[in-house]
């Protein structure tokens, strides 16, 4: 079976902001079979159970298997981790930019909405990923580079670390992000 990807996004974010439009142009330009969930967010809204809800639906059709190649952003990383552990399913590749685990501190909204995402057992997520990168940056506005060292030190099969890029996001000029191409299959 051919692999197919899916694109994740962070905390109050959508499939239509940062660097993941274009990724989704790049898949289909190669052919590529994607998905791009739109999680609910806000506060009273985001959370560990309805975004489970969301993705179980693609689980529960098939489309999340040992083919598939996970891209994610942010708070997005520690949700496929806890949805990756919690449900046992086997992925072929894990492509973090940005992740954490338990930091709290960005603002009373997003700790809130992030708080029911984190994962004691992090490190568990290898037993169902072989090959897990994180990119993440010296500079990151929300998350501090040590909670995202801390957390690619957790899981990464490699590590890249981007000197200037802060959250990797739109804002900090990340509507493209070429060095994640290096991770798609041929």
């Amino acid at each position: 079976m051919q692999e197919n990807y899916f694109i994740i996004h962070g905390s109050f974010g959508s499939p239509f902001g940062n660097w993941f439009p274009w990724l989704r142009r790049e898949l289909r330009k190669r052919s590529k079979e994607v998905y791009v969930p739109d999680f609910p967010t806000g506060v009273g809204f985001q959370n560990y159970e309805n975004w489970s809800k969301l993705l179980k639906v693609h689980l529960d059709a098939g489309l999340i298997t040992e083919n598939t190649i996970i891209f994610a952003h942010s708070i997005a990383p520690v949700f496929v981790c806890k949805f990756l552990v919690e449900n046992k399913v086997r992925v072929k590749k894990l492509v973090f930019a940005c992740g954490f685990n338990n930091y709290l501190g960005i603002d009373e909204d997003y700790d809130s909405v992030n708080r029911g995402m984190y994962l004691e057992n992090l490190g568990d997520v290898k037993k169902y990923c072989d090959e897990i990168v994180c990119f993440y940056t010296k500079n990151d506005p929300y998350v501090s580079y040590e909670a995202e060292k801390k957390f690619a030190d957790t899981v990464a099969t490699q590590q890249i670390v981007i000197v200037d890029g802060g959250h990797l996001n739109s804002e900090s000029g990340y509507r493209e992000f070429p060095e994640l191409l290096e991770f798609v299959e041929e």
